[in-house]
């Protein structure tokens, strides 16, 4: 057998570029070529020529009002007191704006400002100077003039001028074929019946997606298993029908990755192996001089290596340059840790708390899809830092408009589903509004709002000698700030645990049996402070419970990792249970607030939440999910802390 390749390098994202498009440029990869097409069918395409116009336009002297059109000479003195009478079709004629100026003629008195006096004459009382309402030829464009030059993306009001000046057709850069081969055994069409290992072939969808939206024509070619002479064979079928070829997977140094080996037979690999994260193993390299690059296939991965050299390529390969993406500065909401050497792209949601942007970090794996759907920009870690702290300003590039983040409420701390239907009933109500969560445990919440880092915490966090909720921890945490608790729901808190119960469990006192693997919440979580104070209640030690320190930071997350066998049993809540068809023991109802600054609380847009969670639909839509109680939802407790002196 072969001896499979390592990485190649782990080349600097800077230097990757440089190697990579000095290559491009030494193999004298040319622009697409050109091709002429129908004016009216080039919106948004590149011109690869100057356009001229053929004809002036307007190619007529015309009328600019609905009036009559008169020999200005014959105006010369009239006024109130001495007005002139004027006969049609000797002195002047009647013309509709557009028409032809009649011969003789040299301007065009407004219909509004002709008096008629009866058999087909009319006074004026004004005189008029040459072209008086008149287009003259040229006035908009004259033959011979540029219309639009060179490397220009073609505008809608481009179209009109090209057509006005004559053309019917347009000389446009040809659109770069870019092939796409999506690569992987496991791999399955969208709407095929799943078994386990399969996976959806989804990610030639968005890739393809890219492709179009920066002015490339992709080619989707049918998938192909992890064989290697398969693999050659399509990426050989791709160089007769592309420009560039993208070959999505297959890019890591795993047993059934292929593609380095076959760049190299075919051509050759200049790339293999960039300090980036996430988007590792790319590798760039060159066929019968065609670029063809290698890109992971995690969907995370896959969209950043996309952007990074994929995307430069097209534009290049139209000759036009890519605008430098819009920025802001913002302060990161939690701790990110980061690996030296490797400059990661973080991917952020935002908002604006009081006078600074919030940036909170969305899951960093490579497989996320999500994060990717719900992020608002990037933050770029260099390779030199081993990450982020709480509140430290950062930079980010904006994945959406700067009035997105305006119009953004931040709501940071605890998990609950009911986030998600809170986020889309928002947007159903006010399309200008945008909510950003991120789950960080009830006492990271308290902390973020200390820190005015959000408009709102969530948080359920009971105190074992009151019995009640988030009221005692605010007074704790946030002695300077006077807070309004809006009851969000009530929910049920238990064990997750597989369908069947085939273990038998019963309740927490289960958790300490040695063939009975947990999995946790994060510290500081709400469903981490009640599982240990039932573990004190039952005196319990963490040490006896297999995974304790198996942390996870969502309730959909916990359950997913029962779901998947991974572990026996989580503590969450019903929702979650109920969305990934798992069992449930029931432990303890609970209260879920929002906890709401009272600076913010009178915000238009934080009211417009607080709305929003009253309603009728929005109501249903929670107990539709099951284990939520929606009686108290809304109502409000104001906790006002000791007066400061």
């Amino acid at each position: 057998m072969k001896k499979r390749d390592v990485y190649l390098d782990n080349m600097p994202l800077s230097e990757a570029k440089k190697v990579f498009f000095k290559s491009l440029e030494a193999k004298n990869v040319a622009l697409a070529g050109d091709e002429m097409i129908d004016v009216r069918k080039s919106l948004n395409r590149i011109t690869a020529a100057p356009v001229f116009a053929k004809i002036s336009s307007p190619h007529y002297h015309s009328a600019a009002m609905d009036g009559i059109a008169v020999a200005s000479e014959q105006t010369i003195g009239a006024d109130e007191k001495h007005p002139v009478t004027l006969k049609e079709g000797v002195h002047f004629k009647y013309v509709d704006t557009g028409d032809p100026l009649p011969d003789g003629c040299d301007t065009v008195i407004m219909i509004e400002e002709v008096h008629p006096v009866g058999d087909g004459e009319v006074e004026i009382i004004s005189s008029y100077s040459p072209w008086n309402h008149v287009r003259s030829i040229g006035e908009d464009i004259v033959a011979t003039e540029l219309i639009v030059p060179e490397n220009h993306r073609l505008r809608p009001q481009d179209l009109a001028a090209i057509l006005a000046g004559g053309h019917t057709e347009v000389c446009v850069r040809v659109k770069p074929a870019v092939a796409i081969i999506p690569t992987g055994t496991e791999l399955v069409s969208p709407g095929s019946l799943l078994k386990p290992g399969d996976i959806i072939e989804y990610n030639s969808a968005m890739l393809s997606g890219y492709i179009q939206e920066w002015g490339g024509n992709p080619v989707v070619l049918e998938k192909v298993i992890d064989d290697r002479e398969k693999i050659r064979a399509r990426i050989v079928q791709a160089l007769n029908q592309a420009d560039v070829i993208i070959v999505n997977a297959g890019s890591s140094a795993g047993s059934e990755d292929y593609t380095s080996d076959i760049i190299k037979d075919l051509g050759e690999l200049v790339v293999h192996g960039v300090a980036i994260r996430p988007g590792k193993p790319v590798m760039l390299g060159f066929i019968e001089n065609k670029p063809i690059i290698g890109i992971p296939g995690y969907p995370v991965s896959a969209a950043l290596t996309m952007n990074l050299f994929v995307k430069p390529l097209i534009y290049q390969m139209q000759g036009i340059p890519i605008k430098p993406s819009q920025t802001l500065k913002a302060n990161i909401a939690r701790r990110i840790v980061s690996n030296l050497g490797v400059e990661e792209f973080l991917r952020v949601k935002l908002g604006r708390i009081g006078d600074k942007i919030v940036a909170s970090p969305l899951s960093r794996g490579a497989g996320v899809i999500t994060s990717v759907v719900r992020a608002d920009g990037i933050v770029r870690i260099p390779a030199l830092k081993e990450g982020l702290e709480t509140g430290e300003e950062v930079e980010v590039e904006l994945l959406r408009e700067k009035s997105d983040i305006e119009n953004t409420v931040v709501i940071i701390g605890s998990h609950d589903v009911t986030l998600d239907l809170l986020a889309n009933e928002i947007k159903r109500h006010y399309p200008e509004m945008n909510i950003s969560s991120a789950h960080v445990g009830s006492m990271g919440g308290i902390m973020a709002l200390k820190r005015k880092e959000a408009h709102m915490a969530g948080m359920h966090l009971l105190d074992p000698d009151t019995g009640e909720y988030n009221v005692s921890y605010i007074k704790r945490f946030l002695p300077e700030q006077d807070i309004v608790l809006v009851n969000l729901v009530y929910r049920q808190q238990g064990l997750m645990i597989p369908k069947g119960n085939p273990k038998g469990i019963k309740g927490i006192e289960d958790l300490k049996r040695n063939d009975i693997i947990f999995v946790n919440r994060q510290r500081g979580a709400g469903t981490r402070l009640l599982l240990d104070l039932k573990l004190q209640q039952l005196k319990i030690s963490p040490e006896d419970i297999k995974g304790y320190d198996r942390e996870e930071y969502t309730h959909m997350a916990v359950a997913a990792e029962v779901a998947s066998g991974s572990a026996d049993a989580g503590l969450g809540i019903l929702a979650a249970a109920n969305a990934l068809d798992l069992d449930f023991i029931p432990i303890s109802p609970e209260r879920y607030d929002l906890a709401i600054p009272k600076e913010f609380y009178d915000l238009e847009s934080v009211q417009k939440v607080l709305k929003v969670i009253v309603t009728e639909p929005f109501k249903e839509k929670v107990m539709a999910l099951g284990g939520y109680d929606t009686s108290k939802t809304g109502d409000a407790i104001f906790v006002k802390q000791t007066e400061r002196s």
